[in-house]
């Protein structure tokens, strides 16, 4: 189970040096099954169902051969996403995860903090540097993003 908030990114705040690649692609959009390469050496594949605050999240590592099967076989109209992750601890002791876009989504920028409970989630104050919230905007979907004209739908978000 995965229980998340996201939030849309106007003003990029200092950004750690380090920083994460991370490049995925879907291969379904229903149930939605992402890979992701993560650096040069790590490999995922993760199927999610649902929207919105809580979700169902299954994952597991592949290696770099399936990923790159999988790779060759994208959902139709859909390309990879490209994004360096940086993560921040926040003042109240929450992980949030910058997602900054590379390639065709360069400009759109988002963070994402996950919680134990829904509770914790709903009384979580976001700080002011995050944006609008979209967690439960049904436009706003990596699957719907991946499409080769996802900046068109990040315009709409805004």
């Amino acid at each position: 189970m995965e229980i998340e908030r996201q939030f849309l990114v106007d003003e990029l705040p200092e950004l750690p040096a380090k920083y994460e690649v991370l490049r995925q692609g879907y291969v379904s959009l229903e149930p939605e099954i992402r890979i992701r390469q993560i650096g040069n050496d790590r490999f995922m594949l993760t199927v999610k169902r649902g929207a919105g605050l809580v979700r169902e999240e299954w994952e597991t590592d592949i290696n770099r051969h399936e990923f790159e099967n999988l790779a060759s076989r994208l959902w139709p109209g859909t390309i990879m996403v490209e994004k360096h992750r940086y993560m921040f601890v926040l003042s109240d002791g929450h992980r949030a995860e910058l997602h900054v876009h590379v390639g065709h989504l360069a400009g759109f920028n988002y963070v994402e903090v996950e919680f134990s409970t829904r509770e914790e989630a709903m009384s979580f104050i976001p700080p002011a540097w995050f944006g609008r919230e979209v967690t439960e905007d049904a436009r706003f979907s990596y699957g719907t993003l991946a499409q080769a004209d996802g900046m068109e739908i990040v315009k709409q978000l805004f």
